[in-house]
């Protein structure tokens, strides 16, 4: 079985940004179809899978010593800087990712997206690009991906071709093969900055103003329930990190997710994590049934990563019951759209909840609703911060408090825009002031802030 490594220069056909991780040298004529060779051969002489189980050092001693063998036999005309990406791309194969090692030691790269072995591309600031990186067949990438999940006790084959895996540094993993993917393999990977983004670090970024995470901030604290909503890469995980540090250290917080990425700094924390059937197609283990659980180890807030099916019944009770000032994500593109995706999953759960009870649920469950949006030119902000202040009816009536309103594009795609304060004075400010919280008047009034 052949293994080929891969260079990372982005092709000069396509856009490329800045980038601050290693670059290997671009790949000259005949030099693909060399390695391809050399890397046959090398396979022939050598178990890489026992020498990715010895020592590292005395592995890239024989390694190096094979190859400058092979490349003498063959009489490869390569360089010296040829001759040590080569090098490099083995060890990638022995020890880690193959040709993602790379692009995993990019830190401009916050996603992978590996649409078969042929095409790869990443996103850097915010924007898409194609990358030289390619497996030397499907076969190759399927054994990285055999080594992602096995590493976090999951598989995939034909009985399971989808599979959710995190790498060591926390980086998400989706992959998912034939049958269901029809021309080939495909792995995405979300990838998380080593120093996660802090509350500072989002106003440097303009993704949300002052008096904005000041009065999240004191939500908080003071235990409102908050729901984060907001398309795929939005920021959603990043501003629930970042909400979640505002917890005090002496609350027990129980963490639930499908695969774990939530970095939470507290020192009491639970996590929990859903597990997948096992080859017999038995052992599932749902959020729903671990919502459950949590409700018996004695949490002072419930962290749920994304809710996205019955568990969002369960999330409320809890809300309802005790468990005030916990935080949860949805994907949707509006906080009204926000609601009606979690009374759809709800009907998922308990079908003969009608309507109105279901509303009650939330209209009484759920204090403040969180927009996250990226934008066209790939920043993410805050669009908006509502308040849920009851129900008219059959209705559940919201207020919006703060909003972001784009105003325009410049001639380079940057999107031009400002956030408002709105002017209306949040119900909640009330229980704010009886848990000590002072919010200044003019915090909600309509200064804006041009971005």
């Amino acid at each position: 079985m052949t293994s080929v490594g891969t260079t990372v220069a982005p092709l000069s056909t396509l856009p490329s940004g800045p980038a601050s991780g290693p670059k290997l040298p671009a790949p000259r004529a005949g030099y693909l179809e060399l390695k391809a060779n050399i890397h046959r051969k090398l396979l022939n002489r050598l178990n890489l899978e026992a020498l990715a189980q010895s020592d590292r050092a005395r592995a890239e001693s024989e390694i190096r010593t094979v190859l400058g063998q092979l490349l003498a036999e063959e009489g490869a005309p390569l360089s010296l800087g040829e001759r040590e990406g080569l090098f490099v791309e083995l060890l990638d194969d022995v020890f880690g990712l193959g040709p993602l090692e790379p692009l995993l030691r990019d830190p401009s790269i916050s996603d992978i997206l590996v649409n078969t072995h042929k095409n790869v591309f990443v996103e850097r600031a915010g924007q898409l690009e194609r990358v030289a990186a390619q497996f030397q067949d499907d076969r190759h990438l399927m054994r990285v991906i055999d080594r992602i999940v096995s590493a976090v006790g999951r598989r995939i084959d034909d009985s399971s071709p989808m599979v959710d895996a995190r790498l060591p540094d926390g980086s998400r993993v989706n992959a998912i093969i034939p049958p269901l993917a029809v021309d080939g393999p495909i792995v995405s990977i979300r990838r998380f900055p080593a120093e996660r983004l802090k509350a500072e670090d989002l106003v440097t970024l303009r993704a949300l103003t002052r008096p904005m995470l000041d009065f999240l901030a004191h939500c908080v604290r003071a235990r409102l329930n908050c729901l984060i909503s907001g398309g795929t890469g939005s920021g959603k995980t990043t501003l629930l990190n970042v909400l979640s540090s505002f917890v005090s250290e002496r609350e027990r917080i129980v963490t639930i997710e499908d695969a774990a990425e939530l970095q939470l700094r507290q020192e009491h924390v639970v996590r929990l994590e859903t597990r997948p059937p096992n080859v017999e197609g038995k052992g599932t283990v749902r959020q729903r049934q671990l919502v459950i659980n949590a409700l018996r180890m004695r949490p002072d807030r419930i962290i749920i990563g994304e809710v996205r099916g019955e568990e969002a019944l369960d999330m409320l009770q809890a809300m309802n019951t005790g468990h005030d000032g916990s935080l949860t994500t949805v994907h949707a593109n509006t906080p009204r759209d926000a609601l009606g995706r979690i009374e759809t999953m709800i009907a998922m759960g308990a079908i003969n909840l009608p309507e109105r009870a279901m509303r009650q649920q939330m209209s009484s469950a759920i204090q403040i609703v969180v927009q996250q949006t990226r934008l066209s030119d790939g920043t993410r902000k805050i669009s908006s911060v509502s308040e849920i202040t009851g129900m008219e009816g059959e209705v559940i009536t919201m207020q919006e408090i703060f909003v972001f309103e784009k105003m325009g594009v410049t001639q380079d795609g940057k999107v031009i825009g400002r956030f408002r304060a709105t002017g209306v004075r949040p119900k909640c400010c009330e229980r704010l002031k009886a848990s000590g919280i002072h919010l200044p008047a003019d915090m909600f009034e309509g200064v804006t802030e041009v971005r």
